[in-house]
């Protein structure tokens, strides 16, 4: 199962998830004022991230599969990747913090730390092992240095 599913597959899995959570669980609505303002700062930012963290790597010529690290031919850890080493992922989790704020169920915050611990377990953690046997001790310094989400 590792590496299998693209990333935004498991992104609109849990928007989905979230979705039928918020439809059938009859407690946990929230609201609060200036909600649709933290949306839109919540996608803003992700797209923002996700575009320069995507500029890094074409600059780079380096692959963006997250399916397939094998084909990474350079480590990448300017910019962004200076202060995360995921930084698409975590415009992922920003997109689905705001959808659940849209939704306004209090318990999709917790489908959201659902996706971080699936990312983490089936997809970075696997990718983490491939970029080791590949960059060895260059990429070893920079998991020490820079954090995996933010």
């Amino acid at each position: 199962m590792k590496l299998k599913i693209p990333p935004v597959v498991i992104v609109l899995i849990f928007a989905l998830i979230m979705f039928l959570l918020s439809e059938f669980l009859p407690f946990g609505y929230f609201d609060f004022f200036g909600r649709n303002y933290l949306i839109l700062a919540l996608l803003g930012s992700a797209f923002l991230l996700s575009v320069l963290a995507l500029i890094h790597f074409f600059r780079s010529k380096t692959s963006i599969d997250p399916r397939n690290p094998t084909k990474t031919t350079k480590l990448v850890t300017n910019g962004l990747f200076a202060y995360s080493r995921n930084p698409m992922y975590l415009a992922m989790l920003m997109v689905l913090l705001a959808w659940g704020i849209w939704l306004g169920n209090a318990f999709n915050t917790l489908l959201a730390a659902a996706f971080v611990a699936y990312m983490n377990r089936f997809q970075i953690i696997p990718e983490e092992e491939v970029l080791l046997s590949i960059f060895g001790k260059e990429y070893k310094q920079y998991c020490v240095k820079t954090r995996r989400w933010f």
